[in-house]
């Protein structure tokens, strides 16, 4: 095949495809443009996850009529006209490249007035085509409305995640940057009801409390700190210890204002948090790290998720040490006592292991043969069909594993793993079971869900009824939690909501919808590594987990025990 210059359209396709992914694309550019326009309001309005509309509004300084047209065209830009400007990058925009590509793969009209001009101008396109433009009354400010995304690209459009997958997105999205611009007030509409609204007052933490609600906020803890040597700034929230999350989306990083994805910086936070949360526990926060435009590099990344420090080792210790020390100046002492009116309990139970968790007859003898296998080394013992070994506890070895002897050598048992095993076999054995395994609380308590979670409520609400949460609306953004599952009835159960919340959404898009809620709910009840066990409370775990289906991995694939064969010790010990 020759080599030839692509036609125009497809290249713009492709072009398209670097840029805009999915909606939450389309938005992030919207909003950053209505941003760089210096708006202080903006209404972003979606409807069936942004695939069938988005619409963003705001009251910025709006486009002149005469370059409307030019602004869809490729690297057409106001934001940076030298060299010198592309080396220190002020605005969010800066390469021209957002309004065509999203021309090129949807239906869009723009409507745009300058605060000085009478009228406005209105440019309708359809697939990267003008189809109609002219003078249009407006408001100050620019509206664009994008329609039937992807309608041009099947094959992109049909790789899309469900309707709600990518309204969460979108959700998270604008959450964000009203988080970092606590001076605009921000709205979010899906499909015609209001999902969130920042106040856009210049209060930090009242933004807070419209993301994350009125619990969560008033346990943020506030940092302002600057580094005196390279003049690097941290400022925003980080929760306090008391305050955690399953997993790190809540670790949200902006980096002069600019939303980025950074590992570097959520590991620089959770060595801030090292001794101070359990394992596996995330702390919320929303950080904002200054630094000279000249430092970083936001052109890094097609879609400027990502970007890259001159100096990251100072980056680095920069928002470890700020973290560090209001966690340390700050964090409250927790309380022993219970919050005034609530229902939880206080005293610390004799057993680590909740008679709903481990009840019932205790298994004894008749285990069956475990098969001799003779390895070189340590081996994961994950082969569906083989019974787990019959063992002797010998102790526990870091507070995690249970270590044991089997006849064929020594077997360490990952304690949270085996007993996530046990808990998931009995949830999914009781789901067809007429009445859930239910425990009522004393009193409803109102649990407030951010944006995302009331999705994922509102997606898997069967499934979480069927095991055993019981829960109804009670106002924008919060919910009645009436009962839970008995596994959690010795804990706090708008903790364990709330877990079971993030843990199915995020193991949602990797897994069959039809095991994520019961392996949510398992992990977030298993034991936790760090916890000490009696000999007894260990001989049960062992017993139980023999006596599942599957004894070899968690509902998450990961082993629970590890083999050291008898041959493999005398081998390393000189005997063979």
């Amino acid at each position: 095949m020759p080599i030839k210059v692509l036609p125009p359209d497809l290249a713009a396709k492709i072009a398209a495809g670097e840029v805009i992914e999915r909606p939450a694309s389309v938005v992030k550019e919207l909003v950053e443009n209505s941003i760089d326009a210096g708006s202080s309001q903006i209404t972003v309005e979606i409807n069936s996850g942004g695939v069938e509309l988005i619409k963003v509004t705001d009251d910025g300084h709006g486009i002149p009529s005469d370059e409307v047209a030019v602004a869809f065209q490729r690297h057409a830009t106001s934001k940076i006209s030298s060299q010198d400007q592309l080396d220190a990058i002020a605005t969010l925009g800066f390469r021209g490249e957002a309004l065509p590509s999203i021309a090129a793969v949807s239906r869009i009209v723009i409507t745009t007035r300058q605060p000085l001009n009478p009228g406005g101008f209105r440019l309708a396109m359809d697939w990267g085509e003008p189809e109609s433009s002219g003078a249009h009354g407006c408001p100050t400010g620019t509206g664009v409305e994008v329609s039937d995304l992807f309608g041009n690209l099947p094959a992109r459009r049909k790789f899309l995640r469900s309707t709600s997958a990518e309204t969460s997105r979108i959700q998270e999205l604008v959450s964000r940057y009203a988080l970092v611009f606590p001076s605009v007030r921000f709205q979010l509409m899906v499909d015609g009801k209001i999902s969130l609204t920042s106040p856009g007052n210049g209060l930090p933490r009242e933004a807070l409390l419209a993301v994350y609600g009125p619990q969560a906020a008033t346990a943020m803890l506030e940092i302002q700190e600057e580094n005196p040597e390279t003049g690097y700034q941290v400022d925003g929230f980080v929760s306090a210890p008391s305050l955690s999350r399953a997993n790190r989306s809540y670790m949200t990083f902006f980096v002069n204002r600019r939303w980025v994805q950074s590992r570097m910086l959520s590991y620089a936070v959770e060595e801030a948090y090292m001794g101070l949360l359990q394992v596996k526990r995330y702390p919320i926060s929303a950080l904002n790290i200054i630094i000279p435009y000249e430092d970083v590099d936001v052109n890094y990344h097609p879609s400027k998720r990502e970007v890259r420090f001159r100096e990251e080792s100072r980056v680095f210790s920069t928002v470890q040490r700020a973290v560090r020390a209001v966690l340390v100046a700050d964090s409250p002492v927790p309380s022993l006592a219970p919050p005034p009116g609530s229902d939880y309990q206080t005293e610390v139970p004799t057993s680590f292991f909740p008679r709903s968790a481990f009840g019932g007859v205790r298994r004894g003898g008749g285990m069956p043969d475990y098969p001799a296998v003779l390895a070189t080394g340590p081996q994961n013992l994950t082969e569906p069909g083989q019974a787990a070994p019959p063992l002797k506890v010998v102790g526990q070895l870091k507070l995690t594993y249970i270590v044991a002897e089997g006849a064929v050598g020594m077997i360490l048992v990952d304690q949270h793993a085996a007993h996530e095993r046990v808990l998931f076999d009995r949830i999914c054995a009781k789901k067809g079971e007429q009445e859930p395994q239910s425990q009522p609380l004393l009193e409803p308590i109102s649990v407030e869900l951010s944006p995302a979670q009331g999705d994922t409520l509102r997606s898997n609400q069967e499934e979480l009824e069927r095991y055993g949460f019981s829960f109804e609306p009670f106002g924008d953004g919060s919910y009645l939690l009436r009962a839970v599952p008995v596994i959690f009835s010795d804990g706090d159960p708008a903790k364990s909501l709330l877990d079971v919340l993030d843990m199915t959404a995020f193991e949602g898009l990797v897994r069959q919808k039809e095991d994520v809620t019961a392996a949510s709910i398992a992990c977030h009840g298993a034991i936790r590594a760090g916890k000490s066990l009696t000999e007894p409370e260990m001989v049960a775990l062992l017993e139980q987990l023999e006596a599942t289906p599957n004894p070899h991995t968690c509902p998450h694939g990961r082993p629970t025990m590890v083999h050291f064969s008898s041959m493999h010790m005398e081998r390393e010990f000189g005997r063979r």
